[in-house]
Parts: structure tokens; sequence; C-alpha cells
């Protein structure tokens, strides 16, 4: 039996080789790319504070009012890196000023004002800017709930109960899945 080796077709041995070290440097990227954009931003929600009696929207804070900013203040004025707030946004009025001045003097950061945007292109807007970070928004009891399913993603509004100052909501809305709401007291 004599072989012919001249006539038989060889593929290249090192192929599979080198074809699986490509798939795996390709599966190793693409891992590494998705773990360092899945992160998650976090937008923290509070109705503005009690404020005097009159049918302004500018009036100023009253005297549980004021204690509930300093509180505010207290609960995300700390300066630790890993929790800090990287934004805080309020209406247009004195009210909700007010309410995140004790806080944004805390962080030695300017309250941005919303200019009394639309909800979705509010929520549009923080997540876009502050991607992957911590945003407080005061917001007034009538914008509230369509803030709150703008950041969610749109579709019915979640259920929330009758306007009340201690709520606080927290709506983590990570790069990639559907956002969670948590809601509190405080």
């Amino acid at each position: 039996m004599i072989k012919d080796y001249p006539n038989l077709k060889r593929r290249p041995f090192l192929m599979p080789i080198w074809l699986a070290a490509i798939a795996g440097a390709a599966v190793v990227g693409f891992s590494t790319w998705l773990w360092n954009t899945a992160d998650s931003t976090t937008v923290i929600v509070v109705r503005d504070a009690e404020s005097g009696p009159g049918a302004t929207a500018d009036r100023p804070l009253n005297a549980a009012g004021r204690a509930r900013a300093l509180r505010l203040a207290e609960m995300f004025g700390g300066g630790a890196p890993m929790g800090r707030l990287t934004a805080i946004y309020v209406e247009p009025t004195a009210r909700s000023g007010l309410t995140a001045a004790p806080l944004a003097q805390r962080l030695g950061m300017a309250a941005v004002s919303d200019a009394g945007e639309n909800p979705r292109t509010l929520a549009h807007r923080v997540l876009a800017d502050h991607s992957g970070g911590r945003i407080l928004v005061v917001s007034d009891d009538a914008r509230l709930p369509r803030l709150l399913a703008a950041l969610r993603g749109g579709g019915r509004q979640p259920p929330i109960g009758p306007p009340d100052h201690a709520a606080i909501y927290i709506v983590g809305v990570p790069r990639i899945g559907r956002p969670n709401l948590l809601s509190l007291r405080y």
C-alpha cells in the first residue's frame, strides 16, 4: 500500500485553534463592554415640602416644611463619593427651591431649575445628562405621577396614593432591563 501524499487534501492544522481564540477574544470583549455599560441611574423623586396658607405656588415653607427639607439634607447630604448625588432638579417655584436648598448647600452644588418642562422631557433630560448617576428631583403633586411614569419608560402611571409630603420614590433605571420603583416615607 503506497500512500500518495501530494494528492491528499489537507486542511491547515492550526485553523480550528485560531478560530476558537478569535471567538473567545470576541466573547471576552463583548462581556467586558456589557459589564462596563450596564450601570444603573437612580432617580429620587420627592414632593415639595409643606408650605404656609395661600393659593400660589411661591408660598414659603412652614415649620413642618423646613423640618422636612432639613431631614432631606440629612438623608442625602453625606459627602461619601460612592453614594453622593450628582444633580438636583427643582421646579421653578419657591417651594421646590426651598425644599432642596439645605441639601444643595450641604453638598455644595446648585439646584437646576427644570423650567416647568413636560415630565417626559424632564425624565429624558435627567437620564441622558446623568447616566449612571444619582439625581434628586423635587416635584409637585400634579406632575409627580407623570414624571414617575416617564422614568419607568412610559405606559400607565404607577399607583400612588393621595398627595403626601412624606412620600419618596426611588426609581432605578438600568441601561439594560426594566426600571424599578420603590416607594418610601421620610
